[in-house]
């Protein structure tokens, strides 16, 4: 599920995408904002999908064996122990994923050679063959096992990030929570499961959708008066010669501590430093910190934050 540091991240990145359009229409951006989240998931849902394919490679890769004209004994008695990996039995056979795999945007069939590398990457490692070579079975061991592979092997195949970046420039940054999700998921599976249960996309007991949505729109209606307060106090900048995404950042930062009463005011600087270390320039989180350190404290004297709890403002 998507959680608050990845929703600041997907309001920051629409966010630049309408600040610099010449003419932005708000709705329009709202509705590729929520477009964007969904495209989470299809990358979350993808991901699982994707050790089905492997399995399915691994079955092709027999059959064309048995079926040479001249087989060889291996060919004719050949290993089975990964495409009857009683987790991955699992995830090919569970209906939940069935059906979700005729909704998503990403379809791994359509880069046919993108799996065969994957495959041959997955099959070549040290890890798969220590798997297949070990006489052990049992559920615990197939689902340790296949957790590895994915893990070391098909989340960090940098031709799938190359794929990821061709379909959507945003795939590649939700690669890490997606996957943390994917492996919270297999991690429920249990033996004798005939599904696979999908974490749902916002958390149940948090208005998480809500935060998302008002984080947009307060950024934009309050964005003309920051931008003011932050000129106001940078005499020795042009405001022209902020960095865009600086500015974006610090317009972000000012609309939540004044719109949100349960976020601590530590929190919402501590994350907007945060971004602006990964997504800006190099010296952005000094700017960063340094102008809402001073920018905070003016707001609480002006009575323009207000914290609901004990330690909130501090």
């Amino acid at each position: 599920m998507l959680n608050r540091r990845h929703i600041r991240i997907k309001v920051l990145q629409i966010l630049f995408a309408y600040y610099s359009d010449e003419k932005p229409d708000a709705a329009v951006y709202e509705r590729m904002l929520f477009e964007s989240v969904n495209k989470f998931r299809d990358l979350y849902i993808s991901l699982i999908l994707l050790l089905g394919e492997m399995q399915a490679l691994a079955i092709d890769k027999i059959e064309a064996g048995m079926n040479k004209r001249l087989p060889s004994h291996e060919d004719l008695h050949p290993n089975t122990k990964f495409v009857t990996n009683a987790l991955l039995r699992i995830i090919v056979n569970s209906k939940t994923l069935q059906k979700s795999a005729g909704e998503i945007q990403i379809r791994w069939r359509d880069n046919k050679d993108l799996l065969k590398s994957m495959f041959k990457t997955l099959t070549e490692s040290d890890e798969y063959k220590e798997y297949m070579a070990s006489a052990e079975r049992g559920f615990d061991h197939d689902r340790e096992h296949l957790l590895r592979f994915f893990r070391r092997q098909l989340i960090n195949n940098e031709l799938m990030h190359d794929h990821l970046e061709e379909l959507g420039i945003f795939w590649n940054d939700d690669l890490d929570l997606a996957s943390s999700m994917v492996l919270r998921t297999l991690k429920a599976v249990k033996e004798g499961d005939d599904d696979v249960e999908l974490l749902p996309l916002w958390k149940e007991d948090d208005d998480e959708e809500a935060f998302c949505r008002d984080l947009f729109r307060k950024t934009l209606a309050l964005g003309a008066d920051h931008e003011k307060l932050v000129a106001a106090n940078t005499p020795n900048w042009d405001a022209d010669r902020i960095a865009l995404m600086d500015m974006i950042i610090l317009k972000m930062a000012l609309a939540e501590v004044q719109t949100f009463e349960s976020v601590p005011v530590k929190v919402t600087m501590n994350e907007y430093i945060e971004l602006s270390k990964y997504y800006s320039t190099p010296k952005s989180a000094m700017f960063v910190n340094g102008l809402l350190d001073q920018l905070f404290p003016k707001l609480q004297a002006e009575g323009k934050i207000h914290k609901v709890g004990r330690g909130l403002i501090e």
